[in-house]
């Protein structure tokens, strides 16, 4: 049976079943340390209003997302008339965006879902370039939101265990960030990139990552753009903090919002490593670790964890919607012939 246009057939490579391993196992092994009777009782006494609150802010953070996403395509729209590129529609680029995060439950941390994101751009007709160039930028800046306020939360929480580890991921993903700063707006750094391109063995990523390279620098004429989108990554991750504090009350956790705003942007980034499937295994010792230190009991940590990381998996549930309608990309309007208005007579 052949596949459908837009969907996604491959088997799983090896990579991704030993990252599934790493993430049944390590959530296996997290529950049996946090009693698996006891984080079922955590779980059962939830009270549903803070759920609900909880479900609410994550529409409010996929919404904010998905701006975030369409104001970084504004360098790439076409010029008034330029008929050699098609005009993508809004409504097209949302579905793109919601089935590629549904799509990313399933794939190592975010970077399979953002490959999915960039693929259906392309296939919109966008250039891969500019689709890559794109997504590249969404993803940094929202780490970049992750790291403000990881810096914050490490400053609140002074006594954090694996402090120095923490230091050390905060400090590499500083200097990531930096990185592309540098390439985005320097272009020396450009330059640089493109000629380690051209040393790679391989003839077909010579021409595309020289173009993507400079699709990113586009983005130096746009400070105001990047700006609102720097401030946008914040507020996602605020928004993700509530929600966490939502879920706790919902437990009935008696840790201070600020616990909440020093631990989970922490945890967020230990759930970006790509080791497991979606953040599993790393996100349940990251809750119990961390909030160990603020008094919160393993199993109700435990159990706040399976929490966060299945409202997330709702929020992405539309995505899931549209995949099963259409696949990857929306359908293709019908062409109209020619002085057709498309208007009912």
């Amino acid at each position: 049976m052949t596949a459908s246009p837009g969907r996604l057939a491959r088997l799983p490579s090896a990579g991704s079943v030993l990252r599934l391993a790493v993430a049944l196992g390590l959530t296996a092994f997290i529950l049996w340390k946090s009693d698996p009777a006891l984080v079922w009782q955590q779980a059962a006494n939830a009270r549903p209003g803070p759920l609900v609150a909880a479900v609410l802010l994550v529409i409010v953070d996929r919404a904010l997302m998905a701006w975030r996403w369409l104001w970084l395509l504004v360098p790439f729209a076409p010029a008034p008339g330029d008929t050699d590129r098609p005009r993508v529609g809004l409504g097209a680029i949302l579905h793109v965006f919601f089935v590629s995060t549904f799509v990313g439950t399933f794939l190592p941390a975010s970077v399979g879902g953002d490959a999915v994101r960039a693929t259906a751009l392309g296939r919109l007709g966008v250039p891969l370039a500019d689709a890559v160039a794109s997504v590249f930028m969404d993803r940094v800046l929202g780490v970049l939101g992750v790291l403000a306020m990881g810096v914050g939360g490490l400053w609140l929480a002074r006594d954090l265990p694996a402090r120095p580890a923490v230091l050390a991921a905060l400090a590499v993903t500083a200097a990531g960030c930096a990185a592309v700063a540098a390439a985005v707006f320097s272009t020396r750094v450009a330059a640089f990139l493109i000629a380690l391109v051209q040393r790679l063995p391989w003839a077909r990523v010579h021409a595309a990552g020289s173009a993507v390279v400079g699709a990113v620098q586009r983005y130096a004429a746009h400070h105001g753009l990047l700006s609102a989108v720097t401030l946008a990554s914040i507020g996602v991750q605020v928004l993700r903090v509530l929600q966490a504090w939502c879920l706790g009350v919902s437990l009935g956790i008696d840790a201070p919002l600020a616990a909440y705003f020093a631990f989970i942007p922490i945890i967020l980034l230990v759930m970006l490593l790509p080791i497991t499937v979606y953040g599993l295994g790393t996100s349940q010792a990251a809750f119990v670790l961390f909030f160990r230190a603020a008094g919160v009991a393993e199993p109700a940590a435990f159990a706040l964890s399976v929490l966060f990381v299945a409202l997330g998996v709702v929020g992405n549930l539309p995505g899931g919607v549209l995949w099963t309608r259409s696949g990857l990309t929306p359908p293709a309007r019908p062409a109209r012939a020619p002085g057709e208005s498309g208007r009912p007579a």
